[in-house]
């Protein structure tokens, strides 16, 4: 798949490389510059695909700074006629066409970016003007506590708008910074809040407490769906409760805990049993939220792509 990375077969050596299985991409050379030490013919290779300057769809070992479908803090080397180009770790730079600049690029400073392909030409591009690309609010995409990773966008008067995941805005508030942030910084975070109108609240960090209210709350749910029961003890593997609860055994004890202190659980030997007398949780009704409709930038004339 273009911009992506990709496992193909060599199928054949040549003096200047070899060439690679790409299916209905046909057979794509991966330049003798990559080629890994003592490669042969039906090896599987981990390789980067895009276009050359000739629009010949190749291959190389390079991992660029980002992938198509991700965004990214990139610096602009160089602008011409057909736009800016930004260094992201590959030899050919990423090209962003005039019309998804805002505002013009210059040499030397960096912007964050969108990466897509392009559906007219099938060129990877970038995109500067994100909100084609992002969702303004959640529609159930992530719950309460989730881990997330964020890209820390512009500066507001509330704090710091984030990139979530890629494909979300969401915002740092202030008094949540535990440190001083920089723009284009990447870290990890959580969600700390959606509000009734779908907007997302992060978090750099969240509290033990949070933590344990938001894990036993979720053994509460998974109980209640299986029957009031869950085949898990203070003795099963973490890969067992990873698999019916996606947390750490650490984690998992601690809310057990909380739980069999409030009487809604019992512990059994074969494992744990919701007590009959646990009361529902309590949930707002939240206002539907209109999602915001992704968009595709216009195609970008054949032109426009070449060699700087």
């Amino acid at each position: 798949m273009i911009g992506h990375m990709n496992t193909l077969t060599v199928i054949k050596e040549v003096d200047f490389g070899v060439y690679l299985d790409g299916g209905k991409l046909g057979e794509i050379l991966l330049p003798i510059r990559y080629v890994p030490q003592d490669c042969k013919v039906a090896d599987k290779v981990d390789i980067f695909l895009y276009h050359d300057s000739e629009d010949r769809v190749i291959a190389t070992t390079e991992t660029p700074y980002a992938m198509v479908g991700e965004c990214a803090y990139l610096k602009c080397i160089a602008t011409n006629h057909a736009g800016a180009f930004l260094n992201w770790g590959l030899m050919k730079d990423l090209l962003v066409p005039f019309n998804q600049q805002k505002p013009p690029m210059e040499e030397g400073k960096s912007y964050i970016v969108h990466l897509y392909v392009d559906d007219q030409s099938g060129r990877i591009a970038a995109s500067a003007k994100l909100d084609r690309f992002l969702f303004q609010d959640s529609d159930e995409d992530f719950k309460i506590g989730e881990e997330v990773s964020l890209l820390n966008a512009n500066k507001t008067d509330l704090g710091h708008k984030v990139i979530i995941n890629h494909t979300h805005w969401g915002l740092l508030h202030e008094q949540r910074l535990s440190r001083p942030i920089r723009r284009g910084e990447r870290f990890t975070g959580y969600i700390k809040n959606i509000r009734d109108d779908g907007k997302i609240d992060v978090a750099m960090h969240l509290n033990t407490r949070e933590k344990l209210d938001d894990t036993a709350e979720d053994i509460l749910k998974e109980l209640r769906v299986n029957a009031n029961f869950l085949p898990l003890t203070d003795k099963s593997s973490p890969e067992d409760i990873f698999s019916y609860l996606s947390i750490s055994k650490g984690l998992f004890k601690k809310s057990i805990g909380t739980l069999y202190k409030k009487k809604f659980i019992r512990l059994e030997s074969d494992g744990i049993y919701l007590n009959a007398d646990v009361p529902m949780p309590k949930t707002q009704e939240k206002k539907p939220v209109k999602r915001m409709q992704k968009t595709t930038p216009r195609s970008i004339p054949k032109d426009v792509w070449g060699k700087k």
